[in-house]
């Protein structure tokens, strides 16, 4: 089974609470018995969450070797420079890695998502905008470090597509099991 659930702010990617932790956990949204994540959201992240009762499936989309590419949309700070987006695309240093090289463009316009519960922090004297962030390696953070590597923290990070399955028109907090078709999606 394969599951898809728009992961909300403020859930961690677990089914077990963290000691003295204020975030709610997977447990909350009533998923079927024996299954885990595939992979990780930070808490403040939201987005794309794939869920499966099948061990295999987690080296197979999330082994940097395996170059499965994952698509992020991250409302950033200013507006980064063509120079500043190629960085990213060439790979920067965070914590004495490089990261691999990826896909990093502005999404103009802007996408419509929903509004965040609660809202970003919002300065009336400093811009921001959206980028698309396509990565085949998942560090822990990578995309906020990225971004803050530029001098462009991340306001906002959105999981918007894993293979070639998009997130799409779920809403924040449902989850559904994929089709044989969404499936192959996935693992594509």
């Amino acid at each position: 089974m394969l599951i898809a659930l728009h992961k909300p702010y403020g859930v961690l990617s677990q089914f077990t609470p963290e000691p003295g932790s204020r975030w709610r956990t997977l447990a909350d949204f009533k998923l079927p018995p024996n299954t885990y994540a595939l992979g990780r959201l930070d808490a403040d992240s939201e987005g794309l969450l794939l869920l499966s009762d099948e061990p295999g499936l987690n080296s197979r989309l999330l082994d940097p070797a395996a170059e499965h590419p994952r698509e992020y949309w991250a409302q950033v700070e200013q507006l980064p420079t063509a120079a500043a987006l190629a960085q990213l695309a060439r790979g920067v240093k965070i914590g004495g890695h490089a990261t691999k090289p990826c896909v990093a463009r502005r999404l103009e316009p802007a996408p419509e998502v929903p509004p965040r519960d609660p809202p970003i922090r919002v300065r009336k004297s400093v811009p921001d905008c959206w980028l698309s962030l396509e990565l085949i390696e998942g560090k822990n953070r990578q995309v906020r470090r990225m971004t803050a590597a530029i001098g462009h923290p991340t306001l906002r990070l959105i999981r918007v597509r894993i293979g070639q399955f998009r997130l799409g028109a779920l809403s924040s907090g449902q989850w559904r099991e994929l089709s044989a078709g969404e499936r192959a999606a996935v693992l594509a």
